[in-house]
This record gives C-alpha cells, sequence and structure tokens, in this order.
C-alpha cells in the first residue's frame, strides 16, 4: 500500500477568475470541457487577448486555453466576457471543468455537457482540486492514457486509470468525483489527485461499491496532424494560437482543442487553416515539438525554451520533443516522450519512459 502525497501548498492551479502572477503578468487559465469551443466563442477569446494580454493564445496539455501577460484587474474583464460568451457558467466550479474526451469522437459530447452540467450542479464538487481530471473515452484508447482521476472508457469506470467493474454513464463520475472528496477527508489528506491517497483507486471503488476489474483498457496513439475522414487534426506550433490562426478558425461552428496541442476542425476547413500557419503534415518539423512558457513569461526558466525551439527547427535539427526551461518540466505530455531541458549550460536531452 503506497503512502499518501502530503501536499504542503494549498492548490493554486489557476482559473479564468483566479489568475496566477507570472514573470509576464496575470494569466487567465478558461477550461473547455472535451476542448470544445465554438467559433464565436474562440472570436471573443482573441479579442480578449488581443485588448488585454498577449495575443497569442496558449494551449495546454488538458486541452485548455490560457491567456498570458495580464495586467492587474484585468482578469474581472476578461471574466466578464467570458461569461457572456458562455465560457464560464460557474464561477465557483470554473477551475475544476477539467474534462478531457476522445477528440474525433462526436459521440462523447453529449456525455461532456452532461457531465458539466452535474459538475457545476453539485456545490460541493466546486472543493476538488483544480488538477483534478475527468477524461471521457469513447472506447478507442486515446485519452485513457491521461490517467484522469475519474474516467470512462466506453462506459466502464476507470480510477486514477485502473479499471474498476462499474459501468455507468456520466453520473458515476460525479459519484466518483464525490467518493475521492470522501475519502480525502477521512486520510486526513490535501491530496490533489485520486492516486496520491493511500491505495487510492481500490479504496475510492470500495466507497462506490465496486472493485477493481481485471481489465486491461486499449490504449493508442494521439491522432496525427491530417485528415481523419470528415476532420481534420491541425498541429499548433509550440501549442501557441496565433491571432491570425484564431481568426481563421473563428468562423468555423466548432473546434475542438486537444491534450497534445493540436485542434481538430471540419476537413473542409483544412487549407485556409494551413494558410494562416497551422500543420496538416505528420512529417512537418513542428509535428510533435511542443514547450513550456520558458523566459520571459516564466521568472524560474533557464532559457527562452521557445525561440531555441523555433531556432532548432528551423536549423533542421529539432525533433519531436518537450522543451522546458527548468526541472519542474511544465506541460510535459503523458507517456514515453524526449525532453530538452535547460540547464545553466545549455540543453540536456533525455527520454522519459
Amino acid at each position: 500500500m503506497p503512502p499518501a502525497t502530503r501536499r504542503e501548498l494549498s492548490d493554486r492551479c489557476p482559473g479564468a477568475v483566479q489568475v496566477h502572477a507570472a514573470a509576464d503578468g496575470g494569466l487567465a487559465r478558461v477550461r473547455l470541457p472535451g476542448g470544445r469551443i465554438t467559433g464565436p466563442q474562440l472570436a471573443v477569446l482573441r479579442t480578449a487577448a488581443a485588448e488585454l494580454g498577449d495575443p497569442a493564445l496558449e494551449l495546454t496539455s488538458r486541452g485548455n486555453v490560457q491567456v498570458r501577460a495580464l495586467p492587474p484587474g484585468a482578469e474581472s474583464e476578461l471574466a466578464a466576457r467570458l461569461t457572456d460568451a458562455g465560457l464560464l457558467p460557474s464561477a465557483t466550479h470554473e477551475r475544476v471543468r477539467n474534462i478531457v474526451a476522445s477528440p474525433l469522437s462526436p459521440a462523447v459530447r453529449p456525455l461532456v455537457a452532461e457531465f458539466d452540467a452535474l459538475l457545476c450542479a453539485q456545490p460541493a464538487l466546486a472543493a476538488l482540486p483544480g488538477r483534478f481530471l475527468a477524461t471521457i473515452d469513447d472506447g478507442r484508447g486515446d485519452v485513457t492514457p491521461l490517467l484522469g482521476d475519474v474516467g470512462l472508457h466506453d462506459a466502464q469506470l476507470l480510477l486514477a486509470g485502473v479499471p474498476t467493474e462499474a459501468r455507468g454513464r456520466p453520473e458515476l463520475l460525479v459519484r466518483a468525483a464525490e467518493a475521492f472528496l470522501a475519502e480525502r477527508a477521512a486520510q486526513h489528506s490535501n491530496a490533489w489527485r485520486l492516486a496520491e491517497l493511500v491505495d487510492g483507486p481500490r479504496s475510492v471503488a470500495a466507497r462506490l461499491g465496486t472493485r477493481i476489474a481485471a481489465f486491461a483498457p486499449n490504449r493508442s496513439d494521439p491522432p496525427a496532424p491530417g485528415v481523419h475522414g470528415p476532420s481534420a487534426v491541425l498541429a499548433v506550433p509550440l501549442g501557441l494560437l496565433t491571432a491570425a490562426q484564431s481568426a481563421a478558425l473563428a468562423a468555423l461552428e466548432e473546434i475542438i482543442v486537444t491534450p497534445w496541442r493540436t485542434v481538430v476542425v471540419p476537413a473542409a476547413a483544412m487549407a485556409d487553416a494551413v494558410e494562416s500557419g497551422l500543420v496538416a503534415d505528420p512529417t512537418s518539423p513542428w509535428a510533435g515539438v511542443t514547450a513550456c512558457a520558458g523566459r520571459p513569461g516564466c521568472a524560474k526558466s533557464l532559457a527562452d525554451v521557445r525561440a531555441d525551439a523555433r531556432a532548432a527547427v528551423a536549423a533542421g535539427t529539432a525533433e519531436p520533443a518537450h522543451w522546458v526551461g527548468c526541472e519542474r518540466r511544465c506541460g510535459a505530455p503523458k507517456g514515453r516522450h524526449v525532453e530538452m531541458v535547460a540547464t545553466p549550460t545549455g540543453y540536456e536531452r533525455g527520454v522519459v519512459a
């Protein structure tokens, strides 16, 4: 039985109302359940970023969007605009609406909307940590490897990625989130993630009246850039959606932001999106190159990692890798990947299993 993880600091995960004070100003994180955003909503976000902070929108490893460089007090104006656009349905629950879903599956989107509504309707669930994650996988196994605290894999309940015998719909995820909070209180823990509890998956499963199952959910790689039936997956270089790229997408009915810093759009819209600088070629040197904020946005960073990654791509020396400015490795992808970690003497290449 593993020991519980003790958290010495309070949960300071940023939101759209509770912003993080970064080196370049306030950082606001806008949750997009299932990564879904409409074109008109993206237009509102694009305008807000341009008028209130940095015009480039940051895509996160959970399919959310961040606005950087907000001056003091700008978060109130941002929150008002997001509320009017339907991007901030609950000020009390906005930091806990962390829901990742299979991006190429229209069938999961009603499940995401159902869970999001149930989540926001339960006052007690506003106490969930800002890092608590729910995954809804249609069975193909693309988001299950993200190891959400609670998840559905083709209706099978997963707890910290561990399968259980329970099956159900989004209401089961709500019950599992409530069970996490109850078990955390019983253990006198301040854990941010279910896996940090003592015997977390088994103890939470017991509260739900179910057991761990001998079931190995299938797993698949993230969808690569290119055409996938009626949809196209487009890589966003370094996860920074420029104002021009946002404008090219704002005419669309729906955009899906993925946890892999790509966007899903209708295949018919791919040409215009590529013209704006998005990448549809899976062999592009930009495919698989990601980075944390680095300097000057992060005071802890030892390098301007984005500039260095761009230089490596331009020189033809880049490989699919995550570039980070310090040992914290912010924004690192799940699973095996190459990393380039800045040190006082340069970058160290490593492979994360």
